[in-house]
C-alpha cells in the first residue's frame, strides 16, 4: 500500500520538522504502509540559520533539493505526481508548511497553497482518500476541504482562531492524541505544536497515523 509523504524542505524554521517527517515514515512503515516521498520544486521562502535562528541574508535553497535530505534522495516533484497512485497523503509539519508549501506565516487568514500543493491535496480528497496533517500543516485544511472541516493545531488560540477565521472548525487537542473528521476523512494532530520532546511527539503522529491508515 503506496502512501504519500508531502516535505517543505528539511529543518523545522523554514522547511520540514526532521522529527516529526522522520516519526511519521516510521510509523507508516511500521503499520505495513510504503511511503513516497513528494515535494514541490521551488525556492525556499527565505533560509534560516539553525543555529542562531536567523534569516540567513543572501542565501536561497530549493525546497525539492532539501526535502531530498531527509527523503536519501528518494524523492519526486510533487507537480508530476498522480493522487490516483496513493492510497493516502501526510503533510508533517515545521514552518515550512507554512513558509513553502503555503504562505500562512506571512498572510495568516489570507493564505493561499502552493498550486502544485493545492491540486494534489484536493485531488487525494476529492477522491475520498485519507490524509493526515500534522503540527502547523493542519492550517491548510480549510482550503483543501472547504468550510467546517474539523481541525487542530494543538490549543495556541491565536493559530487555532486563524483556523477558524478561514472556515475550520478548530478542536483543542492533547500533544498524544489527534482529531479525526470522518466525513472529509482527515486526520489533524499537534505533535511540536505542544510537544515538549521527540518522545510526547512520536505518540500523537503514531496515532494519528494509525487513524489515517484506518480510513483507507
Amino acid at each position: 500500500m503506496k502512501v504519500a509523504i508531502v516535505l517543505s524542505g528539511c529543518g523545522v524554521y523554514d522547511g520540514a520538522e526532521i522529527h516529526e517527517s522522520v516519526l511519521t515514515m516510521l510509523s507508516l512503515v511500521k503499520a505495513g504502509a510504503e511511503p513516497e516521498f513528494l515535494a514541490p520544486n521551488i525556492a525556499q521562502a527565505h533560509v534560516i540559520n539553525h543555529l542562531s535562528g536567523q534569516v540567513a541574508q543572501g542565501e536561497s535553497r530549493n525546497v525539492l533539493v532539501e526535502s531530498a535530505r531527509i527523503a536519501r534522495g528518494k524523492i519526486k516533484d510533487i507537480a508530476a505526481a498522480n493522487a490516483a497512485d496513493y492510497a493516502a497523503v501526510f503533510f508533517p509539519g515545521g514552518f515550512g508548511a507554512a513558509k513553502n508549501l503555503s504562505d500562512f506565516a506571512f498572510k495568516g487568514v489570507d493564505c493561499q497553497i502552493q498550486p502544485d500543493v493545492l491540486r494534489f491535496a484536493k485531488a487525494i480528497a476529492q477522491a475520498g482518500k485519507p490524509a493526515c496533517y500534522i503540527c502547523i500543516a493542519p492550517a491548510m485544511i480549510p482550503q483543501v476541504y472547504g468550510p467546517g472541516a474539523s481541525v487542530t493545531i494543538g490549543t495556541d488560540a491565536d493559530t487555532a482562531a486563524a483556523v477558524s477565521a478561514m472556515g475550520g472548525q478548530h478542536v483543542n487537542c492533547p500533544v498524544k492524541e489527534f482529531v479525526i473528521d470522518k466525513q472529509r476523512k482527515v486526520v489533524s494532530t499537534p505533535a511540536y505544536m505542544l510537544a515538549e520532546n521527540i518522545a510526547e511527539a512520536a505518540i500523537g503522529i503514531e496515532a494519528a497515523v494509525n487513524a489515517t491508515l484506518a480510513l483507507i
